[in-house]
């Protein structure tokens, strides 16, 4: 923060009026602070309250900003589309944007974000060749991050069920969240069965032409419900769980995927080999069409 606004900062301190009695405030003493801004040999005092025994009045140093405050800003500012009305159901919202890019963001850390999206039914080894992929690029030297859809509903989705309505809100969150890190730079893997094309495509219309990477992982269900990690296809065969993709729910295989990969084997991925060779084939595809670039 410069030392100019760090000033106004602290000149314009709020008080929170939902802690402690006003009288606690107007008895406590002042006391100079100093600030120094280590740009510069520059030391700025200025005046800050000082509260005495166990008051618990909260002291920010910041005040709330009004709609005028955010419309005043907009109007000054030197960037030109600083705001814009967003499209669709909201009202009365705008969208604040910064000066740092998301091509400065790539700059930044010598890579660009995109969004890796690995579909698949369950037990088709969607997960195994997500981590395998994120070390792959690790060892590059290439920043990744893994959205698993059983691990967001441990918090992000944690809310919803496997009814049709809340699979579909499921896949939405998790295509939002990977929009963000593509936009930060960052090569997002989500790695989620995402069963509907429809679903798949809106995701991918949130990002630019080219940012949204289908990787199918095109494997029988007789192979799947043979592997069977978790015990979720048994269950899903007595009928103790019901909408399972694959049983009593269908799933859409991709038309245009940019990545397909196959593995038939029912044990399987029989080596560590087999998954970082599938792994070199997405970190190929990156590489070939410059998501992996170094300057």
């Amino acid at each position: 923060m410069g030392i100019a606004a760090v000033t106004r900062c602290v000149g314009r301190c709020y008080v929170s009026p939902s802690f402690g009695e006003s009288e606690s405030l107007r008895s406590s003493k002042r006391q100079n602070i100093t600030l120094h801004d280590s740009r510069s040999s520059v030391k700025v005092r200025s005046r800050c309250l000082k509260f005495r025994g166990q008051s618990q009045r909260r002291l920010s140093f910041v005040r709330p900003v009004m709609a005028t405050d955010e419309s005043s800003l907009s109007r000054s500012s030197g960037y030109a589309g600083e705001t814009q009305q967003i499209d669709g159901t909201q009202k009365n919202i705008v969208w604040h944007a910064c000066p740092i890019t998301k091509p400065d963001r790539q700059e930044l850390i010598k890579q660009k974000g995109c969004v890796i999206w690995i579909t698949g039914l369950r037990g088709s080894g969607k997960s195994s060749l997500a981590c395998a992929l994120s070390r792959a690029l690790y060892n590059r030297g290439k920043l990744s991050y893994i959205l698993d859809g059983d691990n967001v509903r441990h918090g992000l989705n944690s809310d919803l069920s496997f009814k049709a309505e809340d699979r579909a809100e499921n896949v939405r969150r998790v295509g939002e969240v990977a929009k963000l890190f593509a936009d930060a730079g960052i090569i997002c893997i989500a790695s989620l069965i995402s069963p509907y094309r429809k679903e798949r495509a809106a995701c991918r219309a949130l990002l630019p032409e080219g940012d949204f990477i289908e990787v199918f992982m095109d494997v029988p269900l007789h192979v799947c419900e043979a592997r069977d990690p978790k015990g979720l296809y048994k269950r899903a065969r007595a009928g103790e769980i019901k909408g399972f993709t694959g049983i009593d729910d269908p799933y859409e295989p991709p038309l245009d995927s940019e990545i397909v990969i196959q593995n038939n084997r029912d044990n399987g991925f029989s080596s560590s080999s087999s998954l970082t060779e599938m792994a070199e084939i997405v970190v190929s595809y990156l590489d070939q069409n410059g998501y992996l670039k170094q300057s």
